[in-house]
């Protein structure tokens, strides 16, 4: 579902949402069913925070704003899966994102 306009919204309101809590986004890749969100975040902002945040902002609007997304029983599941870099270089991450969906010429990439 997450496509064109769609997916064009859903950007912009997770940018939206990391700006306002003063999150540094490092790669975002919106793909018709994955997302992948690079973020770097406050040390007392938990990967649950984030991604709650994130969830909630996007099903609330896009679910106002197109129709064919009000007859999901639900836009997002409630499963995620969050790592640290650690000691993986950002770009390491950056072209293992731009290589799962040829995302060469995403902004964040």
């Amino acid at each position: 579902m997450l496509g064109g306009t769609i997916a064009q919204d859903c950007q912009a309101l997770i940018e939206q949402k990391c700006a306002e809590k003063g999150w540094t986004i490092v790669g975002l890749a919106i793909q018709p069913d994955p997302l992948h969100l690079f973020v770097r975040v406050w040390p007392t902002d938990s990967a649950a925070e984030v991604v709650k945040q994130c969830k909630g902002l996007t099903a609330h609007h896009l679910r106002q704003k197109y129709a064919v997304l009000r007859r999901l029983p639900s836009l997002w599941t409630r499963s995620y899966v969050a790592s640290t870099a650690g000691h993986v270089s950002q770009e390491i991450i950056q072209r293992s994102m731009a290589a799962q969906k040829g995302l060469e010429d995403d902004p964040y990439l």
